[in-house]
């Protein structure tokens, strides 16, 4: 079975997007977070494109999609650029995966944009306020002092930001295939962007709305997530009762590398 690509373009409102699809059957879509891309749903594509068309994209200024000094790539933007692609895709109601800010985007999607799920599966999400690290809020105050860094400096931040997702070693290239995008001078610049276009507000505008969701839910938590604890995954929950819940054990922020037969586990149960 082919795995993750990147073999089709699209033009949305913030940039052209880098996009992938495998697979027969329903149809599936992966939305990555931050600082990811969708090379981190490289090692679940394969098994989940053997019972589902398999869709997946770069957002506008990650990865492989268009980074740009004037381009804007908050979640406002994210969530409308998701329900475009549902459009360019010619999707009406498919299966979608959501992790970390691929979260807020696809509720802001489903819950702003009108775009109707089949099922709905969070994991690890952004969903809620407060959230960020110690380290994001202050890079997002003081933006402008880490533009411009040395490469090698930038490498060594960028690297020891995706460290910390993590609490299980993942294999070298998967590292490096994380970090890469952000080494080019437009990824850095993009990287840094991303903390600066970064607000509250964003799930503000749909927290008091999730009792809204329109189809099943599911939220999956890895046990060890030292970005964004178990008990917000909790306090999601208590949001979305009607969902169903259930934890990865050994797993942090990025279950999908992590632990990934586990992570299969949960997604294949529920889709």
């Amino acid at each position: 079975m082919t795995g993750w690509k990147l073999d089709e373009v699209y033009k949305t409102s913030a940039g052209s997007v880098a996009a992938g699809r495998i697979g027969s059957g329903p149809d599936l879509v992966l939305a990555h977070g931050w600082p990811w891309s969708s090379f981190s749903w490289h090692r679940v594509i394969p098994e989940l494109a053997t019972s589902f068309t398999v869709h997946w994209y770069d957002m506008p200024g990650y990865g492989k999609s268009e980074k740009r000094l004037d381009q804007k790539t908050s979640l406002d933007m994210q969530g409308a650029v998701f329900a475009e692609m549902m459009t360019q895709w010619g999707l009406s109601k498919p299966r979608v995966i959501a992790h970390d800010f691929g979260g807020a985007t696809t509720l802001r999607a489903h819950l702003l944009h009108g775009c109707e799920f089949e099922k709905y599966l969070l994991m690890n999400v952004v969903a809620m306020r407060p959230w960020g690290s110690e380290f994001f809020d202050h890079v997002g105050r003081h933006v402008d002092a880490f533009q411009g860094l040395p490469p090698h400096i930038h490498k060594a931040i960028v690297g020891a930001y995706i460290k910390g997702a993590l609490v299980n070693d993942i294999p070298p290239e998967d590292f490096d295939a994380l970090v890469a995008p952000w080494l080019t001078e437009e990824g850095a610049n993009s990287f840094y962007s991303q903390f600066a276009q970064a607000d509250e507000k964003y799930t503000a505008d749909i927290e008091p709305r999730f009792g809204e969701l329109r189809c099943p839910v599911k939220i999956i938590w890895g046990e060890d997530d030292p970005w964004i604890p178990l008990d917000r995954g909790r306090a999601l929950h208590q949001r979305i009762p009607k969902a169903e819940f259930a934890t990865i054990p050994g797993a942090g922020h990025m279950p999908q590398l992590e632990t990934p037969a586990a992570a299969l586990q949960e997604f294949l149960s529920f889709l």
